[in-house]
């Protein structure tokens, strides 16, 4: 099986990037992906479009055509406690991202992880990405809440253009370190271009 490489940036992304199958499953592919510092406030937030099903419509990201990774935040921490998830479009068309990522931390998960509703950039708009540009999502694994419990597995939905409805299966995340200790106080940002957008949303927490 042939797996796609990416363009070089700041810094390797010691877990690969992923190149996710139709089938829901994902091979792993050494990579290089975007730096692992927190970003700065400053990044910019490219907002997308939707014509709505029209003649041109982007149509939604699907797992064919997206590399899948996630990262600890800072690079250096011992806990993962808080992760950047990478999207990278590998096909050679525009696709959308709409909402949020349906994430769920472990196998057992009950749900998925609650959405931090202010971090939207640009409520109602889908982030759009050409072929080998980038979206982010931070992740807070855990917020001090009660019921930690394991997380071995990531497990990666798409949203759709109508809400409420998934494009898909879910996609299997490279884990950023073997066990994840997750909480109750688990959250997750809407996508976004700007990773250090995505990140001031947690890094405080």
């Amino acid at each position: 099986m042939s797996v796609k490489s990416f363009g070089g940036r700041r810094l390797a992304v010691a877990t690969g990037l992923v190149l996710a199958l139709g089938s829901g499953l994902s091979a792993q592919a050494a990579a290089t992906g975007p730096r692992a510092g927190g970003g700065a406030a400053g990044d910019s937030v490219a907002h997308g479009s939707d014509t709505r099903g029209g003649k041109g419509a982007v149509a939604a990201c699907s797992q064919e055509a997206l590399g899948v990774s996630a990262v600890k935040e800072p690079a250096d921490s011992k806990e993962a406690r808080h992760l950047l998830l990478i999207v990278q479009n590998a096909g050679d068309k525009k696709c959308n991202l709409y909402r949020h990522p349906l994430l769920r931390l472990g196998a057992d998960a009950r749900t998925t992880v609650p959405v931090i509703e202010e971090s939207d950039p640009d409520p109602g708009v889908p982030v759009t990405l050409a072929p080998g540009e980038e979206a982010y999502a931070a992740v807070l694994v855990s917020g001090g809440a009660r019921d930690e419990y394991e997380a071995k597995s990531m497990a990666l939905g798409l949203q759709g253009r109508q809400p409420g409805s998934q494009v898909g299966r879910p996609i299997d995340v490279p884990m950023p370190a073997p066990t994840l200790y997750a909480d109750d106080g688990q959250l997750v940002t809407y996508w976004t271009t700007a990773s250090g957008f995505a990140l001031d949303f947690i890094m405080s927490k």
